[in-house]
């Protein structure tokens, strides 16, 4: 008998009670775990993706410091 090796959990940026209480106060009365892990995958995959662009922004005007404009300009 084969047993699986436990899935291997990625590190979590967002934690999930912020993102809950958001859900809430937007009207979702009961929020399933699953659906709460996946907008946090969706919510992390975002920022990792416009934290790239931001980058790739920041270095095209020979700086080092990431800062709001560029946030901005890669989230158009």
């Amino acid at each position: 008998m084969s047993k699986k090796a436990p899935a291997k959990k990625s590190a979590a940026y967002i934690a999930k009670a912020p993102i809950r209480r958001l859900m809430k106060a937007e009207g979702a009365r009961l929020v399933a775990a699953e659906a709460l892990n996946k907008l946090i995958g969706y919510l992390e995959k975002a920022a990792a993706d416009i934290t790239k662009e931001s980058i790739k922004l920041t270095k095209a005007a020979k700086r080092k410091r990431i800062t709001a404009l560029d946030i901005r300009n890669a989230t158009r």
